[in-house]
């Protein structure tokens, strides 16, 4: 019997029309709009599509949406600087820096730059920090997508074994941290593979649910896995070009093989990916809300 689809796509739509109603209401009864600025350095095609999807999401929200797009060869303290302005800001509640950055220019130096109530992506120490300490903050997007996946489908997830495949500070290290907290979609036993881990076959055939994020088109195959295993597969892989001329995606997962013997499972695309961009307004929101003590 093939899995129970996990469609990222619906999920995400059902927050949306939430958030939607949030924001009007905001807007109506208090004189809010939440404000979201994403600033774009260079011209790298996948980040181009990315902010634009941002921006046309906020806007369908109701959010104040603002682009600044710089050359490539804007020097770091320009940006820096750009950065400050919007620190600043009472209309802008979010500051987006698209990564990657030049070369050129020092990420963490950007980041850390960022005005912790207005890092809207959770990278900053500050809110990382909180994070882990269990305590209110802006939670990354793509791990509180999971966490909002796993519960909207109803996945049990306290007690369960996970192991999580990738440990980047994006993805693979707070989702670990998340899930082995004291809330929902947590108080789970997380073991955390990586490239250096000896035998991945041993840990994930013991999961209960598996998160990939690794980055590895097809990965994690069918007789490496359980009946009845629930699958999250962040991965979004270029393996080739329809005739059409658009990319073709695969997962971290093999898809076709691995859905017959799990439970649940996320398609790519379709899966993770919407949720990522989705959170990001619920934290933009969140962050309006907190700066006029709402």
């Amino acid at each position: 019997m093939s899995a129970k689809i996990i469609s990222g796509t619906e999920t995400a739509k059902a927050i949306r029309e939430e958030l939607k109603i949030e924001v009007a209401e905001l807007t109506e009864k208090h004189g809010v709009v939440p404000g979201l600025v994403t600033i774009l350095v260079g011209e790298y095609p996948a980040s181009q599509s990315y902010v634009t999807a941002k921006n046309k999401t906020a806007h369908a929200l109701g959010i104040h949406s603002e682009q600044v797009t710089l050359d490539a060869d804007t020097p770091e303290e320009e940006l820096l600087a750009l950065v400050d302005k919007y620190n600043k800001d009472d209309k802008i509640n979010g500051i987006l820096v698209q990564l990657p950055l030049p070369k050129h220019i020092d990420e963490a130096k950007v980041l850390y730059a960022i005005d912790p109530k207005k890092d809207v992506d959770g990278f900053h120490p500050v809110n990382i920090g909180k994070m882990v300490l269990g305590e209110e903050c802006f939670l990354p997007c793509t791990p509180h997508g999971i966490l909002e996946l796993l519960m909207r489908s109803g996945v049990e997830t306290s007690g369960a074994e996970v192991v999580i495949v990738g440990r980047s500070n994006i993805v693979g290290k707070p989702m670990a941290n998340l899930m082995l907290q004291k809330r929902d979609a947590g108080n789970a036993t997380i073991t955390l593979c990586h490239t250096r881990t000896k035998d991945i076959d041993f840990h994930l055939k013991r999961a209960d649910i598996i998160i990939a994020a690794v980055g590895v088109a097809n990965m994690i195959s069918a007789d490496q896995v359980k009946e009845g295993v629930v699958v999250i597969d962040v991965g979004v892989n270029r393996v080739g070009k329809a005739a059409n001329g658009k990319a073709i995606l695969a997962g971290d997962v093999d898809f076709d093989s691995v859905k017959e013997k799990a439970a649940a499972i996320t398609p790519v695309p379709g899966g993770v990916g919407p949720m990522t961009i989705t959170m990001l307004m619920k934290n933009t929101v969140q962050a309006a809300r907190q700066a006029n003590g709402l």
